[in-house]
């Protein structure tokens, strides 16, 4: 499938020899550094010139355990992410800050400086490998909305959307749970679990944290997924809904009638909230030489609870190409768009607080600017000068940033770097 090709020749190569004997008994990894550069060419809610940057280390690693122990595919699985300088060009230059960011320039962007386990799982299949069950401290990447790979640097384009349901986390966050994957068919496969709800899983004190501390609830995830081929050329699809019993704070003030209705704030409680996601991946052309060659179409959305999730829905579409010129085989070309409308109760609860204090000067401080929807775009130019490097220079452009039109729409130019050792 176009976008998920295998790891790269690494930087350090054999390492002499020590990566054949790790491989040899079972351990194989993937250890890669990415940094990402954001700079405000022009426009947005802070017209100073600012360039932005982050960086992160990622170890991703798997142990065979079947040739040990004979238990059909057993394996331990895990990730560990260094993250560095927390600087976000979304907020500091590009969004009115008074508002909560819906879209990022730089995908890699949270959870501060800090070194992280992603997830640590053991897994194992049944009924000769249709059957697969994970349990562990885990992401929802392992198992989850995995059919678009994450190349543009915009977050809204970067994979699915089921990170929009804010009740779980990309990456490098752990919770406890345990999920699996049963085939069907060759084609379809079924995806469910169980998996802790934790919003204490962003602190600093959960990076490496066992404790089920700050749980609210559990997730109950399920998802279909299928992977035809169509004109013969392959595609992936998938549909996914998220339930939570996790009690939920409504965005709008005036929901519940006042302070002291329902909570001496005002803000009515709910105890449970769902979230839907779905989207595909299909290759559309071939080159006859190369079948990693040639051009492929994503789209993927997303639909919440507006009651609680001040993302409403989120539509965003892509176009990649990959060795689009005869001399650069391994090169990537991507365009996407993204539209995203923000909650109707996080609007009205903000002209609420407006009305409330009196302020209508937008200028001003204290003024609670009031969402409605927005879009944006990515261009990027992706080329392997050597085969352990990459280097993605991109432009972006973004049509009311945070969904307040009156921010002046924004154009940013980024650069991000991949190393794979």
């Amino acid at each position: 499938m176009l976008g998920f090709e295998g790891p790269p020749d690494p930087l350090l190569g054999e390492m002499l020899g020590i990566r054949k004997i790790l491989n040899d008994n079972g351990f194989t990894y993937n250890l890669g550094y990415l940094n990402q550069f954001a700079w405000n060419g022009g426009g947005g809610y802070n017209h100073d010139s600012h360039v932005a940057y982050i960086d992160q280390f990622s170890l991703t690693f798997n142990q065979d355990l079947e040739r040990w122990t004979g238990i059909p595919d057993a394996r331990i699985e895990g990730n560990i992410v260094n993250r560095n300088h927390d600087d976000n060009l979304t907020t500091r230059r590009v969004q009115d800050d008074r508002t909560n960011f819906n879209d990022l320039t730089q995908e890699s962007w949270g959870g501060g400086s800090v070194t992280r386990l992603g997830w640590l799982t053991f897994a194992r299949s049944f009924a000769d490998r249709r059957l697969t069950w994970r349990v562990g401290m885990m992401n929802k990447v392992q198992t989850f909305d995995q059919i678009i790979p994450c190349d543009f640097q915009m977050i809204s384009q970067c994979g699915g959307k089921s990170a929009n349901s804010f009740t779980w986390n990309n990456w490098n966050m752990h919770t406890w749970g345990s999920v699996f994957e049963y085939k069907v068919t060759p084609v379809v496969t079924l995806k469910g679990g169980i998996m802790e709800q934790n919003p204490k899983a962003t602190t600093r004190n959960h990076a490496w944290s066992w404790s089920t501390r700050g749980s609210k609830g559990m997730l109950l995830p399920v998802e279909i997924e299928a992977r035809p081929m169509i004109n013969g050329l392959p595609g992936i699809y998938n549909l996914g809904v998220i339930f939570t019993n996790a009690p939920q704070t409504d965005l709008y003030r005036g929901k519940s009638g006042g302070p002291g209705v329902d909570d001496p704030d005002g803000y009515a409680h709910h105890n449970r909230t769902w979230f839907l996601y779905s989207g595909f991946n299909q290759q559309i052309t071939r080159h006859r030489d190369d079948p990693l060659r040639g051009l492929s179409t994503s789209f993927s959305m997303s639909l919440s609870d507006q009651r609680s999730n001040y993302v409403h829905s989120e539509f965003a579409g892509t176009l990649r190409y990959r060795g689009l010129f005869d001399a650069r085989p391994e090169d990537w070309i991507g365009f996407g768009m993204t539209y995203i409308d923000m909650s109707n109760h996080y609007a009205r609860n903000q002209q609420a607080q407006n009305d409330l204090s009196g302020i209508t000067d937008y200028s001003n401080p204290g003024y609670r600017p009031v969402p409605g929807h927005s879009i944006n775009g990515e261009f990027y130019y992706r080329f392997r000068p050597v085969k352990w490097l990459e280097l993605q220079p991109g432009l972006q452009y973004w049509h009311h940033p945070g969904g307040i039109s009156r921010t002046q729409d924004a154009w940013v130019t980024t650069l991000k770097t991949v190393v794979s050792f």
